[in-house]
């Protein structure tokens, strides 16, 4: 992953346990010194690192259990700064790790399949994900919308599907409960594969019963249908459905099933609403200087750039306009002793900057 960066023109190193410790600790080196933008890692990185300014925890793959993914996300913008969690998640990302379980004592597969389904029901959730893991973690978030995350900013298109999910169900229990999801699909969609015809599925009632719809729309609901309980897998035998007695409570009395329907962020614009927590008033092109002084105060003093000043101080500077070490002490994150230590370059930029661009600072008005 971090040659196929690099390969597109971004700054990225590997950290992992398989390498040598020099080259790790290199790598780690250069992070936090921010002569790397990007580390791509296994979840072991960070746990010690004291790294605050953070701005994207990207998941390649999607974690093995909710409180996994709250303590890897909670590493970015521990400096009260915005930062942004993103993860990529398919439905094979299950299974990978379905399988990962198999040999494992029952019980412990039992809690696996558990944290699994509560990771997966999180991901294909409609509602607020701030909402969610607090919920999750016993707090209450009350606002309808925290204008920060994905399902706020771009919320999910829900669809009744009790139909549908009756027609898997019965699909299911037409072959026996004897084949996983992808067989399931291919007789719903009518499909004449070799196994479906050893089988003399062909001749089922259920056999092209769901041809009107689309192969990732039978996935979604075979997808919800095991986070709701309605069915299960069988991890043991190679991830085989069954149907569950709530599922077949529901093939009796159907109620409202509704599946989420996924975005196509290739037709959405590229520019996103305005999240909430950030600095409107920043000057972007002082803040831009500002992150290069302290990045070359960074090299000569040879420590990593956060501990000169902080991104939310440098976001003060770059709206208050601070001009004398006086005015800098009074920036959130800067006091007495940093203001001394590195404030002279850092005011006369600012100083420099509002005289060439006639900036009218607060103290001035």
């Amino acid at each position: 992953m971090a040659e196929i960066l690099q390969a597109n023109g971004i700054n990225a190193r590997a950290y992992h346990a398989g390498m040598d410790s020099a080259t790790r600790t290199q790598n780690q080196d250069d992070f936090l010194m921010e002569k790397v933008d990007v580390i791509v890692a296994t979840i072991a990185f960070g746990m010690g690192i004291d790294k605050p300014d953070v701005r994207y925890v990207i998941h390649y793959d999607i974690p093995k259990s909710l409180e996994g993914y709250y303590q890897e996300t909670g590493r970015a913008g521990r400096d009260g700064g915005e930062g942004q969690c993103i993860t990529f998640y398919t439905n094979k990302d299950l299974q990978k790790l379905e399988k990962f379980m198999q040999g494992k004592p029952v019980a412990e597969q039992e809690i696996g399949k558990q944290l699994l389904l509560e990771t997966a029901a999180y991901a294909e959730s409609s509602v607020c994900r701030r909402k969610t893991l607090l919920h999750y973690f016993g707090e209450e978030y009350t606002e309808e919308n925290c204008g920060n995350c994905d399902n706020c900013l771009n919320p999910k298109k829900q669809v009744e599907a009790q139909e549908l999910l009756c027609t898997v169900i019965e699909t299911v229990l037409a072959v026996k409960e004897n084949f996983k999801a992808d067989y399931i699909i291919d007789v719903i969609l009518g499909k004449e594969t070799s196994e479906v015809q050893a089988h003399l599925h062909e001749d089922l009632e259920v056999f092209g019963s769901g041809m009107g719809e689309e192969d990732r729309t039978w996935n979604a609901v075979i997808r919800q249908a095991l986070i709701a309980g309605y069915l299960s897998k069988d991890v043991e035998n190679y991830g085989l459905l069954k149907v569950t007695d709530e599922g077949k409570k529901f093939l009796k009395r159907p109620k409202s099933f509704k599946i989420v329907e996924d975005n196509d962020f290739d037709e959405m614009e590229e520019e996103a609403p305005m999240r909430g927590g950030g600095a409107c008033a920043v000057d972007p092109a002082l803040y831009s200087m500002l992150k290069d002084l302290r990045k070359k105060l960074s090299k000569q003093l040879e420590v990593p750039p956060y501990v000169i000043f902080q991104d939310p101080s440098l976001e003060a500077m770059a709206t208050i306009y601070p001009i004398t070490l006086e005015e800098l002490q009074n920036i959130p994150g800067v006091g007495a002793g940093k203001a001394k230590r590195y404030g002279e370059e850092f005011c006369k930029l600012i100083k420099c900057h509002c005289e060439e661009n006639e900036i009218e600072r607060p103290e001035d008005l």
